[in-house]
């Protein structure tokens, strides 16, 4: 017997031979007390699922059987002459090489350069505004700036067509008045509050006393902006560039609606890559490459979007 054991037994008045030294044996006492908080979750998911079923069901079949059904056919292509046929990667092979589609790209990302810092920084401006106490009438600006966001694009396309074209609306009268010739929706010039709403609401969970703390020590409103507010928009800034982000690359109503009313051929129809896989497919019978390409633009939008969030979560964690 161990020399420990022996000790065990004189400790405890025992003698040797009936001491046991198991090392090895678990304790399940712990559990005890677990099994009741895991009954519950059982439970949870239990009687959840019963009212998730029909999102999902939805969910499946609106979302992720159509993602399935384009990967699926964009390894096959129609002929004019023998029908569908699979050819592998071809279509893909073919997108690199598609001058048209990288064009499309480059319009989009220069779209995206150009809009999302100006639209956040507005955004967060407006924000900090609502935020500071000292806007007046604040719930007006507030509801004045989300207004616009519930227009939909089809009637706020109509409306800035009408107001930009050269022949008529407000450009067409100052070159009427002028006697100019101006006109911004040219091929050379031509670049087709919610996020307002996100700033705010991050803002709004800064408990107010750290405002005061900060004005007893003798900060400033700007030293307030600058050490408190700015430093809590960081993950609300990662969240709106993801979203800008995204919805600057499925640009599509704008400029398809703008196409009839610009005059010449400024807006092709591969001015933007979902509007060139819309042309692909309705009009060029070419499902097969339009779904290549709508896969292509979602694994680059994804990479852009992943390669975001990735350094936003490195900032928050030095």
């Amino acid at each position: 017997m161990s020399q420990q054991a022996a000790v065990a037994a004189d400790a405890l008045h025992t003698p040797a031979d009936q001491v046991r030294v198991n090392r090895h044996r678990a304790d399940w006492r712990g559990w005890k007390f677990m099994w009741p908080f895991a009954l519950v979750f059982v439970f949870v998911f239990v009687i959840g699922w019963k009212f998730m079923w029909p999102f999902a069901l939805v969910f499946v079949f609106v979302f992720v059987i159509p993602i399935l059904y384009a990967i699926y056919i964009s390894f096959f292509q129609k002929q004019m002459i023998g029908g569908t046929k699979f050819v592998g990667i071809s279509n893909y092979i073919r997108l690199f090489h598609d001058q048209q589609f990288w064009s499309s790209v480059g319009r989009v990302a220069l779209f995206t350069c150009v809009q999302v810092p100006i639209m956040l920084f507005l955004s967060a401006a407006m924000a900090l505004a609502l935020d500071s106490m000292k806007l007046h009438g604040a719930k007006f600006f507030r509801i004045s700036t989300f207004l616009p966001y519930a227009v939909p694009a089809v009637v706020s396309t109509l409306v800035w067509g009408f107001m930009y074209g050269a022949k008529y609306g407000l450009v067409g009268s100052l070159n009427d008045w002028l006697g100019t010739n101006l006109d911004v929706l040219s091929p050379n010039v031509l670049l087709a509050g919610y996020n307002m709403l996100i700033f705010y609401s991050s803002l709004s969970t800064i408990p107010h006393s750290l405002y005061e703390a900060a004005s007893i020590d003798g900060a400033g409103e700007w030293q307030i902006v600058k050490s408190i507010k700015l430093p809590e928009l960081k993950g609300s800034l990662a969240i709106t560039v993801i979203f800008s982000i995204i919805g600057s690359f499925q640009l599509f109503n704008e400029p398809s609606i703008l196409q009839n009313m610009v005059p010449g051929n400024s807006i092709t129809t591969y001015y933007t890559p979902n509007m060139y896989a819309y042309n692909l497919s309705f009009a060029g019978n070419q499902s097969n490459y339009a779904a290549a390409l709508a896969i292509t633009m979602a694994v680059i939008t994804m990479a852009i979007a992943y390669a975001v969030q990735l350094n936003s979560m490195k900032e928050q964690m030095k």
